[in-house]
């Protein structure tokens, strides 16, 4: 496959990252402003193939494909490129995101989108999401393996959400006062500068304590002193940190919700629906270290397997090579491995016993 040159909106940082480790040319728009629609690389660490591009000489850049993340991307495509994505350049739309509201009554804005493929992260939200007679797959996550930096010195847990108080019962950062009753928690992420307990929930004396927004160079070496990762989301999409927790060979305590409930396989750490189970998992872990050291032995060996980068690349290769020839988007693969289904039972080869003929339908035996 040749390198391709990519249009693309820096959205989200982690998973932006993973995509522009590929090998292709990613262009990156930028405004005199910044702003959502022209932020370019942000000051991030990324490959020299990863260029900014002023929005004004987006008109004359060839490109091969626009990959859209927005709804709104693709006007603004239309208008810098004075190409329509789907039918004068070919496009392919990511959804980040589980659907907003109720899962039922959620049509996806591309389900009517010409020539425009879907692409979901997660094979619960393709799941969730209608989207009507678009075609669809799905990429999973993959992630730069961080090494096995866990030490889990501190038996302590840690949660990394953003804008917790906000957004408390969507990211489930509402629960972390009744595991920081059992466990310490520590907690960082954009808006979490100060954050205790009683700024979340009940109990309000409990051990929670934010520690503001962190820099992931210096945020894993901290994540993998504490002894465990709690992941409480209730209604997000698959949070790259859980991906990146697992990598360090962190233990696990989360919610069987969204595509966690697969994700997280029950070597590794506690999933599960009831909220007291999930905080006597994070108290065990806490007070076992060769405990919690087995489950990050298994959640990194996990993540390795199914979420790692090259696997991740590879398939979109697949993806982008399809859309830019204007073949269909490959099927999704399936989520688990042939040996992580249930044994099937073993099968006899013998007959058997007859039983009595069957009678036509509506007839009675005699």
């Amino acid at each position: 496959m040749r390198p391709l040159r990519i249009l693309l909106w820096h959205v989200h940082g982690s998973w932006t990252g993973s995509f522009v480790a590929g090998p292709h040319h990613y262009l990156l728009p930028v405004l005199p402003g910044g702003g959502p629609w022209g932020r370019g690389r942000c000051g991030r660490d990324w490959p020299a193939t990863a260029h900014e591009v002023p929005a004004a000489e987006l008109a004359g850049t060839d490109v091969d494909v626009v990959v859209l993340q927005r709804p709104e991307e693709a006007a603004l495509a239309e208008g810098w490129l004075g190409r329509r994505p789907g039918v004068d350049v070919p496009a392919v739309y990511v959804e980040h995101n589980a659907p907003p509201e109720h899962a039922v009554r959620s049509r996806h804005p591309v389900a009517g989108w010409p020539g425009v493929p879907l692409v979901h992260v997660t094979h619960f939200n393709e799941l969730m999401w209608d989207c009507g007679d678009a075609p669809t797959t799905t990429v999973p996550h993959g992630i730069a393996d961080p090494g096995p930096l866990w030490t889990g010195e501190l038996d302590r847990a840690v949660a990394l959400i953003n804008e917790p108080v906000r957004r408390g019962r969507v990211t489930g950062s509402d629960l972390l006062p009744r595991f920081g009753a059992a466990v310490p928690v520590d907690l960082f992420g954009i808006g979490t500068d100060g954050v205790t307990a009683a700024d979340l929930g009940r109990p309000a004396e409990a051990d929670v304590r934010g520690l503001g927004d962190v820099a992931q160079s210096g945020l894993h070496p901290r994540m993998a002193r504490r002894r465990l990762y709690l992941h409480t989301a209730r209604w997000t999409s698959l949070g790259l940190s859980l991906l990146e927790a697992m990598a360090l060979g962190m233990p696990v305590v989360a919610p069987a919700t969204t595509e966690a409930a697969v994700a997280v396989p029950p070597a590794a750490g506690v999933v599960g629906t009831s909220v007291r189970d999930l905080v006597e998992g994070a108290r065990r872990l806490a007070t076992d270290r060769g405990r919690a050291a087995a489950a990050g032995a298994a959640a990194r060996a996990h993540v390795l397997e199914h979420f790692g980068l090259a696997r991740f690349l590879h398939r979109w290769d697949a993806v982008l090579d399809a859309v830019v020839a204007g073949r269909a988007v490959p099927p999704v693969e399936p989520a688990r491995t042939a040996t992580e289904f249930p044994a099937e039972p073993a099968r006899t080869t013998a007959e058997p016993p007859a039983g009595p003929e069957p009678t036509a339908a509506g007839s009675r035996p005699a």
